[in-house]
């Protein structure tokens, strides 16, 4: 059973300025260590904080048709599997909130200048 779903799509430009203008003070209330890490480390870093930023917005989104009280930027971390895959790690209260059977997915694409994130909340069936 779906409990949630939340869509977000942002300009890349948009994520670069923000870090340009405010720099760690941006990156370190939004990102954790572990995305900081992983972004730096790539090419085009720009992208793939905005698309971190695009997953924890629709991760937001997924919440908004239930709990979100409290809810930190921290508290949703975007990690890769080996594959690749983007999967999402929850901290502090999000993390008690969802239950053994709850599950959150996320998805991202991105083109030159954009990223979109799909993010899902939904019950497993027990039958």
């Amino acid at each position: 059973m779906v409990l949630g779903l939340g869509i977000d799509i942002i300009e890349i430009d948009r994520i670069k300025k923000s870090i340009e203008r405010y720099g760690d003070k941006f990156l370190d209330k939004v990102f954790t260590q572990g995305e900081i890490n992983y972004c730096n480390k790539k090419f085009n870093k720009y992208q793939h904080y905005a698309a971190r930023f695009a997953a924890k917005e629709a991760v937001y989104k997924a919440l908004a048709s239930g709990w979100k009280e409290g809810l930190r930027w921290k508290d949703i971390e975007i990690q890769n599997d080996p594959s690749g895959m983007p999967s999402v790690n929850t901290q502090g209260k999000l993390h008690s909130f969802l239950s053994d059977n709850t599950q959150l997915r996320v998805s991202i694409s991105h083109a030159e200048n954009y990223v979109t994130a799909v993010a899902i909340i939904f019950k497993n069936s027990t039958s």
